[in-house]
């Protein structure tokens, strides 16, 4: 979502959210149109500095470069970042690098809005549920700000800022001078060190998650245009946030977990298991698109539609006073996007 979407939802957190989903891109078609992760098991945990020069982040191989958040429709980023993952029975371990000619932050204050300056971000549905999800942002001052969604913001979700990440441990380092324009920097690594038992209470899911296991996931980097003004960074007025991102939205909007990618959990030695796309990524895309139709036609409307004719997926749909489900196969999607299997 771009930066007046966000603080909007933030500020005024009962106002109703309406978007244009009429005019909406469709949804990655087939499992390969989400990306996925093999995330190897690490025999020692790395340490947390934010150098990214441990033995143990050898192993872990990098992801694709990220893309616009709207993916190809637009031009490549100007910079590159790109990230990498192991786990343990204790936690999942994230790194990332951002090349950066100009590396500012300002914001020091813990469960601030993070992405006033650029940052980093992550989103974590371990169960894919749409619900209950986390989210994770940290700057080059590393300053953190941890949130939780009961549900999208599409969906009436209200982010929980008291909720903290238990256990997270989270590092910095920059390539070059932090907020000096008089410089050109490289840019800023991050290294993340997320405990299992913060997600416990979160998901259906197994966790710590068991060889094979995938969870969803996906990774934001936030970037503003800037100018020098009397030897500081200043933020270009009027001008919204760039978003680039590891597995694109397809639409300015990061809340939308169904298009989040998928980090799967291998205990095998590195380079030996390959990727297995979600056997059933089309049966729930299908359902997106129904879920997506029942919006529009209430925004038109006033009600929910028993049925569709074509082209909108042919499900079963139940109606309810405030909702309805729509079936297809063995999984199940209501009116507040939270999707399930049966």
């Amino acid at each position: 979502m771009n930066f007046t979407g966000r603080l909007g939802v933030l500020l005024i957190p009962m106002l109703p959210i309406v978007f244009a989903f009429a005019a909406d891109p469709p949804p990655p078609t087939g499992p390969a149109a989400l990306r996925g992760y093999v995330c190897n098991r690490t025999i020692a945990p790395p340490k947390v500095d934010g150098k990214l020069d441990d033995e143990v982040w050898k192993s872990a191989a990098w992801s694709e470069d990220f893309d616009d958040i709207e993916g190809g429709k637009k031009p490549k980023p100007a910079h590159r970042t790109r990230m990498k993952m192991l786990w343990d029975d204790n936690a999942l371990y994230i790194a990332a690098e951002l090349r950066e000619p100009h590396v500012w932050a300002t914001i020091e204050k813990h469960d601030a809005v993070i992405f006033q300056d650029p940052d980093f971000e992550v989103f974590l549905d371990p169960d894919g549920d749409n619900h209950l999800y986390a989210e994770l942002e940290i700057n080059a001052r590393n300053t953190t700000w941890d949130l939780l969604l009961p549900e999208p913001y599409r969906d009436g979700g209200r982010a929980i800022d008291a909720w903290e990440i238990d256990g997270l441990k989270t590092a910095v380092r920059v390539d070059g001078t932090l907020n000096d324009p008089r410089d050109t920097d490289t840019g800023w690594s991050v290294e993340i060190v997320w405990p299992w038992s913060g997600l416990k209470q979160l998901s259906t899911a197994r966790i710590p998650p068991a060889d094979g296991d995938a969870y969803r996931i996906n990774f934001s980097r936030v970037e503003w245009d800037i100018d020098v003004v009397g030897g500081k960074y200043v933020k270009v007025r009027g001008k919204p946030e760039r978003n680039w991102v590891w597995s694109p939205q397809g639409v300015i909007d990061m809340h939308r977990p169904e298009r989040w990618g998928y980090v799967q959990f291998s205990d095998k030695p590195a380079g030996t298991v390959a990727f297995v796309p979600d056997a059933d990524a089309d049966v729930k895309r299908l359902l997106h698109e129904v879920y997506y139709a029942q919006r529009e036609h209430r925004e038109r409307t006033g009600r929910f539609a028993p049925k569709f004719d074509a082209p909108v997926p042919k499900s079963e749909i139940d109606l309810y006073p405030k909702g309805f489900t729509a079936r297809s196969g063995k999984w199940i999607i209501r009116e507040d996007s939270r999707i399930v299997r049966d």
